[in-house]
């Protein structure tokens, strides 16, 4: 299994004007000048506002003779989730609110139980947004299974869900191994609430 083919990587985010006043030591209205003058290259966002990338901040930093910590700089460590549904406009939804989040994420796409156990050995992701009604293997087994092979990630966190809350008691799902349980449709701030309790 190419996992690859199905990877999405979200890259470091850029600054905000107050991430660079902050470092700065200075005012937002006093970023806002220096990109409006030139020295400091910036774009916008989709909502208008104002975002620098690391590269071209450090550019002006050395242009400016000011000083460059080399902490602030270095790309944080990527956490890696598996998507695991079969359903691509839920899989859609998931990696759009992934993706606007300010954080280092590197997504892989699973569509059935077998396929989730294979990545989940060739990824070795971090989170399991798993789906539990799937395909050729649930995702109870795959709960059960993930736990019991220690070639998977020993620290993998398992966020379940369901839009069968008829079908699957919560108290099932999570003995079966799952660390959360949620259910679709679900509240976009519920669901990044309970990514960043787990691998946060």
């Amino acid at each position: 299994m190419n996992y690859r083919a199905t990877l999405e990587c979200i890259p470091e985010p850029p600054l905000t004007t107050g991430d660079i006043a902050r470092y700065c030591h200075t005012t937002v209205m006093q970023v806002n000048r220096w990109i409006k003058i030139g020295e400091l290259k910036a774009f916008h966002n989709p909502g208008g506002q104002s975002r620098i990338t690391r590269r071209e901040f450090r550019s002006f930093l050395e242009r400016n003779g000011m000083p460059v910590i080399r902490e602030f700089f270095l790309a944080k460590k990527e956490k890696k989730i598996l998507v695991a549904d079969d359903d691509p406009s839920v899989v859609n939804a998931i990696s759009y609110l992934l993706r606007a989040q300010q954080s280092n994420f590197e997504v892989a796409v699973s569509k059935d139980g077998y396929e989730t156990l294979i990545m989940a050995g060739d990824f070795k992701p971090d989170l399991v947004i798993l789906d539990i009604r799937m395909p050729k293997l649930d995702g109870l087994e795959v709960c059960r299974r993930l736990r019991q092979n220690s070639t998977f990630n020993p620290g993998i966190k398992i966020l379940a869900i369901t839009g069968h809350s008829d079908a699957y008691d919560r108290d099932c799902v999570l003995q079966c191994g799952a660390n959360e349980y949620l259910l679709k449709p679900f509240d976009k701030n519920s669901f990044l609430d309970y990514v960043e309790r787990l691998i946060g």
